[in-house]
């Protein structure tokens, strides 16, 4: 009986000891596809809200407490900046920055967007890169219909209406999805809000 429970201890803890050498390797296996197609995700997001840009390299100063300090004392403590670009000319000058934000207020889960600004504080637009949004409703603020009212626009925060947009600050909100537009629209100026406390538009 003895020799049973050893027998089947061994045989066991093989099976456990190999399962877990083959789970180890295919995570190594998988895990340089998956940075590849992160990395080519956000190089799509940022080339969309920078069409000129010829290419994109990581702001040296980029300070992810500062940043999110910056868009907090602007009055958006839920929006997490956590990226900035340069983007960049066929020459190498500077266009202006792609800033990448998380806001905490989606209606489902958190939003993670990619916004384009000019040197001179010309919203592109933005791009989601990671969104759970209710589809129909509050997935909405990835198309291009509610984008189209930042694209373009020079302001210094966006606010939400339900009653139309009056002015270039005003944001249309989609229809029963005010959260999801709401959290959009901070997210967007939270990368605002950094982007003036680095010198931008000045």
């Amino acid at each position: 009986m003895n020799n049973k429970i050893i027998h089947d201890t061994i045989i066991l803890t093989i099976i456990t000891i190999v399962a877990g050498f083959l789970l180890g390797l295919v995570h190594d296996i998988t895990l340089k596809p998956i940075a590849d197609a992160e990395y080519k995700k956000q190089q799509a997001a940022y080339q969309k809200v920078f069409a000129d840009a010829s290419t994109f390299e990581a702001y040296a100063d980029f300070d992810a407490d500062a940043a999110t300090k910056a868009a907090a004392d602007a009055g958006f403590a839920n929006d997490l900046v956590e990226g900035a670009q340069v983007a960049l000319d066929a020459s190498g000058n500077p266009l202006g920055y792609v800033i990448t934000v998380t806001s905490t207020e989606g209606s489902q889960a958190n939003i993670t967007l990619s916004m384009g600004v000019t040197l001179d504080g010309v919203l592109n637009g933005y791009e989601t890169t990671k969104i759970s949004e209710t589809p129909g409703l509050g997935s909405k603020v990835a198309d291009a219909d509610f984008k189209s009212q930042f694209a373009g626009k020079s302001v210094e925060t966006f606010t939400v209406t339900k009653t139309g947009a009056s002015s270039d600050s005003e944001i249309d909100a989609l229809s029963g999805a005010t959260i999801s537009s709401r959290a959009v629209t901070n997210a967007v100026n939270a990368g605002l809000a950094y982007f003036r406390s680095i010198g931008g538009g000045n």
